[in-house]
């Protein structure tokens, strides 16, 4: 069984790549589409923010993410093996080695974690979850916030440390706009690791502190909205990037996906829907009409998460019980 899902996030101003600069201007990053260039958020930015919130979880995790270093930087507990940490099972992983580097890990394995274990090792292993770059409803719009630097006058004998000792201008390009982003897995991939799964789905309705500048930019990539299709099918069958800027009419900013179901062309029972677009992006005939075709609408994005979850994986085992 297939899932393919659409978040919708809230909109609010964003400013929070924090990657290369021109200069003293922070830049967005950003992908055209048609004529116009969209904010886009990485879907590396995303699964990093997903490690750590399943860290959060307790979970077995590999890899943790270290703040305190002059670049960018992670450090592993071991190398890989799915059975024992979450982030290997669903984000995968590549070990570049060869040759004789091969054989020594072989051998170091055997070593520490007897043949067994070694003997399912491999060197890389394919994303279990997939998803795709969180892409901007609105376009930017050239818009630039600038704030200035203080000067640095702290004493000699008591500065320690190289800030700037000079009144700067900070310029960083902002965007007001919601972000909607889609993601796939395929549940008979996580049938043994089905505690596992159920907080991934749960990491998304929670989805937070994806990108950079969170001391000036807090935005939440948490579900606004959520359409999402559960099938034996291996394609979502449908645009993924399916929300669109919210219109006037009672059908303007509906997706089409959303319309095509109501029209029968898809079957209604495989969909869920949830969030604002039940809270306020349709009419109340349209949802009847959804509810008459099989389709799942909850006003709560997560409500949908955790029924996909209970669906196909069961209900979560009691704590304390086999």
């Amino acid at each position: 069984m297939n899932l393919f899902a659409t978040i919708l996030t809230y909109p609010a101003p964003s400013a929070n790549y924090r990657g290369e600069s021109e200069l003293n201007r922070s830049v967005i990053q950003k992908v055209t589409d048609g004529r116009l260039d969209y904010p886009i958020f990485s879907p590396e930015s995303m699964r990093n923010a997903l490690r750590e919130i399943l860290r959060r979880y307790d979970l077995p995790c590999n890899r943790e993410r270290l703040h305190d270093e002059e670049q960018l930087a992670v450090r592993f507990a071991d190398y890989p093996d799915p059975d024992e940490y979450a982030d290997d099972f669903f984000f995968g992983y590549l070990v570049a080695a060869n040759g004789k580097d091969r054989k020594e890990i072989k051998a170091t394995l055997e070593k520490n974690r007897g043949e067994a274990r070694a003997g399912r090792f491999s060197f890389k292993r394919d994303s279990v979850f997939r998803m795709n770059l969180a892409k901007a409803i609105e376009p930017y719009r050239h818009n630039a916030i600038f704030t200035q630097s203080p000067q640095d006058c702290t004493p000699k004998e008591v500065k320690k440390f190289a800030n700037d000792s000079k009144s700067n201008l900070l310029h960083r390009e902002t965007v007001v706009s919601a972000f909607q982003y889609p993601f796939a897995i395929n549940f008979e991939d996580c049938r043994d690791k089905s505690d596992w799964t159920r907080k991934l789905l749960q990491a998304i309705g929670e989805l937070n502190g994806v990108a950079g500048n969170h001391a000036r930019s807090y935005f939440e990539m948490a579900p606004a909205s959520i359409i999402a299709r559960l099938t034996e099918s291996l394609v979502a069958g449908y645009q993924t990037y399916c929300f669109k800027p919210q219109g006037r009419g009672p059908s303007e900013g509906v997706p089409d996906v959303v319309l095509d179901v109501l029209a029968g062309d898809y079957p209604g029972e495989e969909f869920f829907v949830g969030g604002e677009i039940v809270k306020r992006g349709l009419t109340d005939e349209q949802l009847a009409a959804l509810e008459a075709k099989g389709v799942t609408v909850d006003r709560d994005p997560r409500n949908i998460l955790t029924g996909i979850a209970e669906k196909v994986l069961g209900a979560p085992k009691a704590k304390g019980k086999e």
